[in-house]
């Protein structure tokens, strides 16, 4: 067996989660991926146990040795880590694991935040199941927000949005909101005869509101082809994704200087040609130094070039990890698919 690696990655989000072990070289040794990992979702101890069967699966593809450290460091970027207690909480349970000599345990936006960029002046905005933001500068600064929903003032996010696409299709239906396209996509979508049903089918838990997520590209199909009611909501996300980046770059004194803006999250990684016009647009107002990058790649290369970062690993080398990590997720994405 070999030794133990140099980097033990893990991204841990409400959907699914990653987790990979670098070698010193950079190199991938191994990669997994389990369901979501969120504790403030599923629990702490459902938390660990889907950490401890990631790990037992990577240790096992590596063939390195069990007996524990497997590394030297993990970097542990995980959904749900938003308040210091909940920090702490979670790196001291995973501190018990023994997995690795050092641990660092974060907030998932970190590691979109080091995929979509080497620059050591920026922010990320991400807008998935939910949205959050996160900030660096190159002094020092750390920027951040609770992400505690509605109970920290934050609103966007799947469940936001396509809740507000059903909103507005039941208005439309029933004579109290204005006429929308989105009243037949919704319905159509759903396969039932009326929006009215679908929110019966939905009170009545016969349909898991989960799947008001599904909402969301209809949403943003309906705003790009001009329907009005549609275009409400996906600029009013537009105005948060910005206000959320402008605050956060205030904060680090960067809003005169040049920064990067990493956007990322199913929501804004989807491209959408309206959405991301009326974020460009506002941001070349309110922050025209600033650069908008959106993310593509998987937050997990993030976790593991976090941890790369202080091994001093050269350019060449991150750009080898990265596009063996875009391998592996690619291949995993399409077995589940298939």
């Amino acid at each position: 067996m070999a030794g133990r690696a140099a980097v033990l990655a893990v991204d841990g989000g409400n959907s699914k989660t990653d987790a990979a072990l670098i070698d010193s070289d950079g190199s991938l040794l191994a990669f997994a991926r389990g369901p979501g990992s969120c504790h403030q979702v599923i629990g702490i101890d459902a938390t660990m146990r889907i950490l401890r069967d990631l790990v037992d699966k990577v240790v096992g593809e590596a063939g390195i040795d069990s007996q524990m450290p497997i590394a030297d460091h993990g970097g542990f970027y995980l959904a749900g880590a938003d308040l210091p207690a909940e920090i702490d909480l979670l790196r001291d349970r995973i501190e018990a694991e023994g997995w690795s000599s050092t641990v660092a345990v974060d907030n998932d936006t970190f590691a979109l935040l080091r995929v979509g960029t080497e620059s050591r002046d920026a922010v990320a905005v991400v807008c998935g199941a939910g949205i959050n933001c996160v900030g660096v500068s190159a002094t020092g600064g750390v920027a951040r927000f609770r992400s505690l929903g509605r109970l920290s003032g934050d609103w966007g996010g799947g469940a936001q949005l396509g809740g507000d696409a059903l909103w507005l299709a039941v208005r439309a239906e029933d004579g109290r909101g204005e006429p929308t396209a989105l009243q037949e996509a919704v319905r159509q979508h759903f396969g039932l005869f009326t929006v009215e049903a679908i929110s019966a089918e939905m009170h009545m838990g016969r349909m898991r509101t989960e799947r008001l997520h599904e909402l969301v590209p209809i949403l943003l199909v309906v705003a790009s082809d001009g329907d009005r009611a549609a275009q409400s909501v996906v600029l009013r996300l537009a105005e948060e994704v910005v206000t959320f980046a402008t605050v956060a770059l205030a904060r680090l004194g960067l809003l005169d200087s040049p920064a990067d803006v990493v956007l990322g999250g199913g929501v804004l990684a989807a491209r959408n040609a309206f959405l991301l016009d009326a974020v460009e647009s506002q941001m070349r107002e309110r922050a025209p130094r600033a650069t908008v990058r959106v993310v593509d790649d998987p937050p997990i290369m993030g976790a593991a070039l976090l941890g790369l970062d202080s091994w001093r690993t050269p350019v060449t080398v991150r750009e080898q990890l990265r596009e063996q990590l875009r391998s592996r997720v690619g291949a995993e994405q399409n077995r589940r698919q298939m």
